[in-house]
């Protein structure tokens, strides 16, 4: 299990206090607005688009924000600013490797806060291409296993011809991964077949992953939620692994 997704789930079973919220909500916002600028306010036409206001829905994002945040992001409303894609690389306990992807309008800001949260929480920054090797670029599709009708064959049976190359049981959901060329035709074939998804987007997922005791563990997880809470960062990818065993300590 990669560590983005076991960094994913652990996240899901927290509990979302207030002031999380709204920092995932501005987040989540400021994706629709990236979209909408990239590719025009029309979904049926601008996927990534469609998927970000998608995951905005089921975080519960008020419909009138995602409206105004494609209007800024199209040109339609004044207001929308010209957010940058920046990428930041480092390392946290037990040589665990990180990318840290950013949208900000003001890089200097941005590479600041990203240094000092990572070197007041044990971490340590990376030049640039000193870890990203270590990742590859993918479609990621969520899929949440509360309805009880979700198995992996059945997944498997509905994907695999849409361009889909695993499936993966991360306990809670099922994980598809995919050439991000191939995300859209996945993500509407799961649509097609009556499937719900919890997200589906691009990500980065290791190539290999490091085991984490208990102690490296949560430092890794200290780390990672320090640099979360920055306003700059959109997504934080690491190539940890940690075990249920070494996980149900921690909780």
């Amino acid at each position: 299990m990669s560590g983005h997704s076991k960094w994913a789930t652990t996240k899901h079973k927290k509990a979302i206090i207030d002031s999380r919220r709204a920092k995932n909500f501005a987040k989540l916002i400021k994706a629709i607005e990236v979209s909408a600028r990239a590719g025009g306010a029309d979904i049926s036409g601008n996927p990534t688009l469609f998927d970000a206001i998608a995951k905005a829905k089921k975080n519960s994002v008020p419909a009138d924000n995602i409206d105004r945040a494609v209007k800024r992001g199209a040109g339609l409303e004044t207001g929308g600013k010209e957010w940058e894609t920046i990428m930041y690389e480092g390392y946290g306990a037990g040589g665990v490797a990180l990318l840290i992807e950013c949208l900000s309008d003001n890089r200097n800001r941005a590479a600041s806060d990203v240094r000092v949260a990572v070197t007041r929480n044990g971490g340590n920054m990376a030049d640039p291409g000193s870890v990203s090797y270590l990742f590859n670029r993918k479609g990621v599709v969520i899929v949440s296993k509360q309805s009880g009708k979700v198995t992996e064959d059945s997944l498997l049976e509905v994907v695999l011809d849409a361009g889909a190359e695993e499936v993966n049981d991360l306990g809670e959901s099922f994980e598809i991964v995919a050439e991000p060329a191939d995300l859209v035709a996945v993500r509407s074939s799961l649509q097609n077949a009556g499937f719900d998804y919890d997200s589906a987007e691009t990500s980065f997922l290791p190539t290999m992953s490091i085991p984490l005791d208990a102690e490296s563990a949560k430092k890794v997880f200290d780390l990672i939620e320090a640099i979360e809470e920055l306003d700059d960062v959109q997504n934080v990818y690491g190539n940890f692994d940690v075990s249920d065993e070494v996980m149900a300590s921690l909780n």
